[in-house]
């Protein structure tokens, strides 16, 4: 560990590149499958995935509609003109001998997120502004598998052309923490605008974090690049390694070198891969094959109307009705689907029952709207108790029956006739005088052994919060 003093001489600089994965039926430039996951290898390929000579990429249209709206989840709005170019690098996994990607004219410039964080040493909540430096669209490559004791490697090519987009930050965080939060953010944001389905596991979002240390906050340190993190908490800790690790060179006299990164999750510590290219080694060129991207005002216009509820106006939303923001943050990472519903009971049946809802979707996952209205409305009447829609709920699980019909069936209504309980009351008091007069005395926990045997005389259907009303009436206080 490096002494928290010589750590706080240094200014850690942080950006991230974030490819994500577009949800597309079919790849980037061919009419092939876009779903590899239970696939053989190498089956969801064409001519146009193995680079064979004469092979003309055709557009995916649906993917430039998705990165459409990627703009506009990243606080800008797409460019009216954008083209493609080729990146060239030589892999097994690539076999053109090209990555088709954009470069000078991306189809997103500019933007910024605002990402909700928990400031580390005032331990308050406040907002961080992140900016976008570009965001492109380009086709991945396929894989390449190393059997463990073999001289040889597999190509794997079903990955190859998948839709990407791939988001560049500006070089705006400065602590791992920060870039953790950032990277969440951008994963909400992918999701709810629908552009991906943003699965971690499956490699459908992907960060690569660029970290340089410098004792000028003038000027930035030399740069590394730790590429494909998967999780987030994997950020946080390839950033807190590759700081220490900058650091302590540093230290020692020793220079550090521009190169890329790997992250060895068991190890918990970052290993050495290749020396970092720079753009002039990619040799760039405009793609002859493919005429550029030109949008319509309509066209973006369109896209801007269809847009969903992003997250900042859910938590907006939800902070309005007086949701804890802990809570909120939990609420945001249930399906977007879920939580929209959240805003439909809102819109139906009142803070109240949305308030409800926000619980009983973090304890179950799932929202219905019309009968989770009306049970939270029962609760409200006093019909139900909170234990008993509980239940209720469970029921709903099964099948379609409506809350009431279901709370009939199990027995979980509630009396709430006020003339009905009073006589209850009346009676469990005169068979219990001691209770009574240790309640008049000012013992109050005697009140609930005398809800109680209210309880048991009703056989639980009495409403407990009448019931102690109606017991203190009668006792004078």
């Amino acid at each position: 560990m490096i002494d928290p003093k010589i750590r706080d001489a240094y200014t850690v600089t942080i950006g991230i590149e974030c490819h994500v994965q577009l949800k597309t039926k079919t790849k980037l430039f061919a009419a092939v499958d876009n779903d590899a996951r239970d696939a053989e290898p190498n089956t969801l390929v064409s001519h146009i995935c193995f680079g064979l000579p004469g092979a003309l990429p055709v557009l995916n249209r649906e993917a430039v509609r998705l990165a459409a709206r990627a703009a506009f989840a990243l606080g800008t709005k797409p460019a009216l003109f954008s083209k493609f170019d080729r990146k060239h690098y030589f892999y097994p996994d690539l076999p053109k001998g090209y990555q088709i990607s954009q470069f000078d004219e991306p189809i997103i410039t500019g933007g910024s997120i605002d990402v909700p964080m928990v400031d580390e040493i005032t331990k308050e909540r406040r907002i961080m502004c992140i900016g976008i430096t570009r965001a492109h669209m380009e086709e991945d490559a396929g894989k390449s598998t190393h059997p463990a004791g073999a001289d040889y490697s597999l190509v794997d090519l079903n990955r190859a052309g998948t839709p990407l987009l791939e988001i560049v930050s500006e070089p705006d965080m400065h602590s791992a923490a920060v870039a953790k939060a950032y990277a969440r953010e951008l994963f909400l944001r992918m999701k709810y605008a629908d552009v991906s389905d943003c699965d971690l596991y499956l490699g459908q979002m992907r960060f690569d974090v660029n970290v340089s240390v410098s004792k000028d906050p003038r000027r930035l340190g030399t740069r590394t690049e730790t590429k494909n993190l998967n999780s987030f908490r994997s950020i946080e800790k390839a950033i807190e390694y590759e700081v220490d690790r900058q650091i302590e060179l540093l230290e020692k006299g020793e220079a550090i070198v521009q190169e890329t990164r790997g992250w060895d999750d068991a190890q918990q510590r970052t290993f050495t891969q290749r020396t970092k290219e720079e753009a002039h080694d990619y040799r760039y060129m405009p793609d002859p094959d493919l005429p550029p991207i030109v949008l319509s005002e309509a066209y973006v216009q369109e896209i801007a109307d269809s847009m969903p509820i992003l997250p900042d106006a859910v938590r907006a939303r939800l902070q309005s009705i007086a949701i804890d923001e802990k809570v909120v943050e939990d609420v945001l990472d249930r399906e977007p689907a879920d939580v929209l519903k959240v805003l439909e009971v809102l819109d139906a049946h009142g803070a109240a029952a949305a308030r409800r809802v926000v619980f009983w979707l973090l304890e179950t996952g799932w929202v219905d709207v019309q009968r989770d209205g009306l049970l939270s409305a029962m609760i409200d009447a006093r019909e139900v108790s909170t234990s008993a829609a509980k239940a209720i709920r469970e029921a709903m699980v099964s099948n379609e029956e409506m809350p009431r019909d279901i709370a009939q069936k199990l027995g979980l209504l509630q009396v709430s006739d006020e003339g009905e309980i009073a006589k209850i009351v009346e009676k469990v008091l005169a068979e219990n005088a001691k209770a009574a007069e240790d309640v008049k005395n000012g013992e109050m926990k005697a009140i609930g052994f005398l809800v109680g045997q209210v309880m048991k005389a009703s056989q639980g259907k009495a409403n407990p919060g009448l019931a102690q009303q109606l017991i203190k009436k009668q006792l004078g206080l």
